[in-house]
């Protein structure tokens, strides 16, 4: 069943990711044609000096279906 997780910055509070991870998973839903109980999603804080390591250099350029990845500088 679809799994989505989503690195960021650690910048946010535990509720606002909480609404980042509701309306990607109704997103999901729809897109995909599941019910929300074959869907979970996860907010993984990344440190930025972490970042190109733990992140940036780990996905594939031909996975990332939308967006560009980001690069700290």
């Amino acid at each position: 069943m679809p799994h989505i997780n989503v690195k960021m910055f650690p910048r946010r509070d535990d509720e606002k990711k909480k609404d980042l991870a509701d309306k990607l998973l109704q997103c999901a839903q729809e897109a995909l044609g599941c019910p929300a109980e074959a869907l979970s999603v996860s907010v993984e804080d990344v440190a930025q000096e972490d970042w190109n390591r733990d992140v940036g250099e780990k996905i594939p350029g031909d996975k990332i279906y939308s967006g560009e990845m980001y690069k700290v500088k």
